[in-house]
């Protein structure tokens, strides 16, 4: 049944809305990325200049290394969260066992105790284990904020999925492996999307735990920005800005468009 036209439009002037308040934030960051000076109060800066885009895509500036070591980072622990998050969340989504509350509260502890006491107190376990100051290691304490997103999202995707279709593909002769690329999967590739988009963010956004584990040697988008907006300079911060936020916004637009209008895993109700 279609909604009536008055709810309808309430919720395109909503969704608009909500897109305007996303986007407005980011203006001054493109206006920043083009100004040589911008001063209180003027309007709209005095002189435009290119010079901050010419010098944050120079090799000079570390940006696009940053890039390509934020980018790795991001999805190495996207990687690993689906390969821990996918099983778990099957388990805690499909089954029921004891302590499954006390496993639970320990996915949830990381979005509730700040990550960063977490990672204080794994810093002396990596520096005997030699990982701080390197990109493994980054990965690593970046699954303490990303991992619960993965798990707790496929929780409620394997909640409502109906395991009657791959009882069906066992009874037909599929093995373990075919069951899984052609029943299971399908299904849930929706919720595996969004899991990631959600962890590949997180992951993305990091810097304390960066800066701690990574000891200043491995240098991130967020770290660079932060150095830079820290010390004055606005215009290479704003084109810094500009770049650092762009993959996430495409990233949500590539996810939405994939899982929007399509059935997250097969519903519960048995085979018709």
């Amino acid at each position: 049944m279609a909604p009536p036209p008055g709810l309808r439009a309430f919720w395109v002037i909503s969704g608009i809305c909500l897109a305007l308040l996303m986007i407005l934030p980011l203006v001054p960051l493109a206006v920043w990325s083009v100004a040589d000076g911008w001063r209180f109060p003027a309007i709209l800066p005095q002189v435009w200049s290119a010079d901050a885009w010419r010098y944050t895509l120079s090799p000079a500036s570390g940006v696009l290394a940053s890039l390509w070591s934020t980018t790795l980072i991001a999805l190495s622990a996207t990687a690993l969260s689906a390969l821990i998050g996918i099983p778990a969340g099957r388990a805690l989504g499909l089954h029921r066992f004891r302590g499954k509350a006390a496993v639970e509260l320990v996915i949830l502890a990381p979005l509730v105790v700040p990550a960063i006491a977490v990672a204080l107190g794994l810093h002396a376990v990596f520096l005997r284990l030699g990982l701080t100051g390197t990109t493994i290691g980054v990965v690593l304490v970046h699954l303490i904020p990303a991992l619960p997103y993965m798990t707790l999202v496929m929780a409620a995707v394997f909640a409502n999925h109906d395991t009657a279709y791959e009882d069906q593909a066992r009874s037909l002769g599929a093995g373990r492996l075919a069951i899984f690329r052609l029943v299971t999967l399908p299904a849930v590739l929706p919720g595996i999307l969004a899991g990631a988009a959600f962890t590949f963010l997180v992951s993305w956004s990091q810097y304390a735990l960066t800066l701690l584990i990574g000891s200043g040697k491995v240098v991130t988008l967020p770290l660079l920005l932060f150095s830079f907006a820290s010390s004055g300079r606005n215009d290479i911060a704003g084109a810094i800005g500009v770049i650092y936020v762009l993959p996430g916004i495409i990233l949500l637009a590539l996810t939405l468009g994939r899982i929007n209008g399509r059935n997250v895993a097969l519903p519960r109700g048995g085979l018709t």
